[in-house]
């Protein structure tokens, strides 16, 4: 069964090379664009239900983890899949977003890149070497590239370029990393680095995860490369929006902390994670409230508390403690599901009950009680004060200051849209695609609603995914198993 995971990444790029010729040979009539518009849709619920057959083994029950060698290799040579609890959590999240984030529209173009965007963002989920990892960060960028870029609207080839230098910065960042790894070890492979830094037979400098952890921070909206937020976000439609924030950061996140966890288990590379997350969170937070009390755009102010919240992300993932890796995850999710209904909810001016949704999302933002987002962020407080240090003791403060500066805005924009005449008369109107996206904001809000109900088995579940995370040991004997070390010359 494990060999069908290669199906997960060529899939949608089979797919995406059918789209232009199944597009001439259906031609421009109402029913073939409909079933166009279907086919990515229907390939990526072919992969959701692939995921489905290999994760459990046709069973019903999770049989992981999974390690795919391909084309008859051994570690450390050849393309290495992995799949654990862990990046099965995120194959599932980014299939199932697709499904519900799939636009309308009639450009073949978009679904193609989508389509892309699928292979890639699983492929890196995937990935158990770097330099696969590598190669998916690249198709994911050039296809979020073609994304920004064909937007219907005048800056998008402005905007599109600027995200295109600012990327290919952080990929060179990246190789560089890289390089500093494969120069040290002859070795590309996470596990069989992972056994080198465990053995003590090396101990990568700081300076390659430090390349690292910019360079895939680009897409993660990391501190310091995250200017490319705002302006992308302004010009791309509403689900491209929830579909860049909510799960296209969380697999750079993925990569970044999977890397982490594995040739850095240094306290110096979690307090580096540790200060860009807080400096992130700060920064994000206290921009999102200044556009909202100048009546900036909805969107924009929805951007920069996106990098407000994925720095709180990283604060959390900078502990590679089991608890730090639960909340990490636990926080991810729910800003996946938050941010994405807010983004579904920008695009149109509310009524009375989509203002009372927009506010839903905004009380857990925040963490009320009982809300979802309270017992995340309570679980964060319990675990920044254990952790005892100064650096800590300050994060909590700044992570306090941001929630409390999170509510402002928040309340703003939710007193902006009590004043508007169409809140007043309880009427909306706008296009289908804005009810559309209506629509898929009372999902989110659902979800997140009936979230309430479930908190102790989607805390064990989680719990349960951050412990076999943090087990490296468990990955080496999966991957490394009969593997031959041409380094050592003989089996490990």
């Amino acid at each position: 069964m494990s060999n069908y995971l290669v199906l997960l990444v060529i899939l949608p790029l089979l797919g995406a090379f059918l789209m232009q010729p199944l597009s001439q040979l259906l031609g421009s009539k109402q029913a073939g664009r409909k079933i166009l518009q279907n086919f990515g849709r229907a390939v990526i619920a072919v992969t959701l239900t692939i995921t489905y057959i290999v994760a459990t083994e046709g069973e019903g029950v999770l049989q992981l983890p999974l390690s795919l060698l391909m084309g008859g290799f051994v570690v450390p040579v050849g393309i290495n899949l992995y799949l654990d609890q862990f990046s099965l959590l995120w194959l599932v999240a980014i299939q199932v977003s697709l499904l519900i984030l799939w636009p309308a529209s009639r450009d073949i173009r978009q679904h193609l890149l989508l389509l892309v965007v699928a292979a890639s963002s699983m492929g890196m989920a995937l990935s158990g070497d770097l330099f696969n990892i590598y190669v998916f960060y690249e198709l994911l960028a050039v296809a979020t590239f073609g994304l920004v870029a064909q937007a219907p609207h005048p800056a998008a080839a402005v905007v599109s370029f600027r995200y295109l230098l600012l990327s290919a910065f952080g990929s060179v960042l990246a190789l560089a990393g890289i390089a500093i790894i494969y120069s040290q070890s002859g070795s590309l492979n996470l596990a069989h680095l992972s056994a080198f830094v465990v053995n003590g037979e090396t101990q990568f400098p700081l300076a390659a995860f430090l390349l690292l952890l910019v360079g895939f921070g680009v897409k993660a909206e990391l501190f310091g490369v995250n200017g490319w937020v705002p302006e992308v976000y302004g010009v791309v439609s509403s689900r491209m929006s929830a579909l860049l924030a909510g799960v296209i950061s969380k697999i750079a996140v993925v990569v970044i902390v999977r890397i982490m966890l594995l040739l850095f288990p240094y306290p110096e590379a979690s307090q580096a994670l540790l200060v860009l997350g807080i400096l992130g969170m700060v920064g994000g937070e206290w921009v999102a409230w200044h556009t909202a009390q100048r009546g900036g755009k909805l969107s924009t102010t929805l951007a920069y508390s996106s990098i407000g919240q994925l720095g709180m992300i990283f604060v959390a993932f900078s502990f590679s403690l089991t608890l730090g890796l639960f909340v990490g995850v636990a926080l991810a999710l729910h800003h996946l599901i938050v941010k994405s209904g807010l983004f579904m909810l920008s695009s149109a001016q509310l009524n009375r009950w989509q203002l009372g949704l927009f506010v839903l999302f905004g009380l857990s933002l925040i963490g009320v009680p009982p809300l979802p987002g309270f017992w995340i962020k309570l679980a964060m407080l319990q675990d920044l004060w254990a952790t005892g240090g100064g650096l800590e003791q300050l994060a909590i403060a700044l992570f306090l200051l941001a929630t409390v500066v999170e509510a402002s805005y928040l309340s703003k924009i939710i007193s902006t849209q009590m004043v508007s005449p169409q809140f007043k008369s309880a009427k909306l109107g706008g296009n289908s695609e804005e009810r559309r996206n209506l629509n898929l904001a009372w999902l989110y809000g659902i979800l997140l609603f009936g979230a309430i109900f479930f908190i102790n088995p989607l805390a064990e579940t989680l719990h349960g995914i951050a412990v076999q995370t943090e087990d490296g040991e468990l990955l080496r004997s999966v991957v490394l198993e009969n593997s031959i070390d041409p380094l050592a010359g003989g089996e490990q």
